[in-house]
């Protein structure tokens, strides 16, 4: 294969040496593309909330003396697996949708379907199929569980359509990227208490922040095309609001902590989590976006060290 049909084949906003690229066959290409597997971060944002409420769910148990490292473990794996098929039916979801729109835009018109290298029938066949482990990965939840991650795809459902009619399509994005915060804890205890609910809004404020930051990087070609967003309605005062959004992400969470009585060390991953945001708003720059698309991948760091708080609080002993 030649340099120009490997670079033709790729997707604009994936890193050249990921695993796609060097390890799975071209025909494959599209499929991986389809489901974003050559850009991780997606699935990774999705599956902190779930590692949150889960690990959140452990203190509680662990506390009471009733906590089970291998279902603790189990629910790790099974979230980790269902963030990553879900994403992948997501974004095929969103593609089939925004097929026309990302054509017209420079970031996204390599993707599988504008570029051609995808047919829409393809991508349905393919959506199912990604769909149909995910509800395989779901009935191995409780049934109270089950019906709360069915009752997600009504907010899946809409999202692709909210840049049509609404300047905060960020906001749906966060609804549907923080039920784990809700699933993480009715997986453990067939229900979602008031703990669980203040962490779901915290994950939705820590996503508008950080999908803002991300839809920087197509600001003038959303304006050319009358796509609406959180990063065109900011603008300039797009710092001042991620302090607001961020804020309110870490203030919720410590609500959220003290609501399941958790330790001090869980309050030790949101500090240092703190002061990840507070650089990622002193650096900031929304003309740049090579540097968005950067700060937008490290909430993946975020994600980790809050989480690692929490895991690092549980009460073993």
């Amino acid at each position: 294969m030649s340099n120009t049909d490997q670079t033709t084949s790729r997707v604009a906003d994936a890193t050249p040496d990921n695993w796609v690229y060097r390890w799975l066959p071209r025909a494959a290409w599209p499929y991986a593309q389809l489901a974003r597997l050559d850009r991780p971060i997606g699935w990774q944002l999705l599956m902190w909330p779930c590692f949150w409420s889960a690990g959140m769910a452990a203190n509680v148990t662990a506390a009471a003396g009733s906590f089970s490292l291998r279902q603790f473990a189990a629910h790790l794996f099974l979230f980790f697996v269902g963030a990553v098929v879900m994403r992948g039916a997501g974004c095929t979801y969103n593609d089939l949708i925004d097929h026309e729109i990302d054509a017209k835009v420079a970031r996204t018109r390599s993707r599988p379907l504008p570029s051609g290298r995808a047919t829409r029938r393809q991508a349905k066949v393919f959506m199912v199929a990604q769909a149909l482990v995910g509800l395989a990965i779901l009935l191995q939840f409780n049934t109270f569980s089950i019906f709360l991650g069915i009752a997600s795809l009504a907010v899946v459902a809409l999202y692709p359509f909210a840049k049509r009619f609404t300047d905060w399509p960020q906001f749906f994005l966060g609804l549907a990227f923080s039920w784990g915060a809700l699933m993480g804890w009715a997986a453990v205890f067939g229900t979602v208490s008031f703990a669980a609910f203040v962490m779901y809004v915290a994950a939705v404020a820590w996503t508008i922040g950080y999908d803002s930051i991300y839809a920087h990087q197509d600001r003038e070609d959303d304006a050319l095309i009358g796509v609406r967003s959180t990063a065109r309605l900011f603008g300039e005062n797009t710092a001042n609001w991620l302090i607001g959004l961020y804020g309110l992400t870490l203030a919720l969470l410590a609500v959220a902590y003290m609501l399941a009585h958790l330790g001090f060390v869980a309050y030790l991953g949101l500090i240092a989590a703190g002061i990840a945001f507070v650089w990622q708003i002193k650096v900031l720059d929304i003309d740049d976006t090579a540097q968005c698309l950067k700060l937008f991948r490290f909430n993946h760091i975020v994600g980790a060290i809050i989480f690692a708080g929490l895991l690092f609080a549980i009460p073993f002993a």
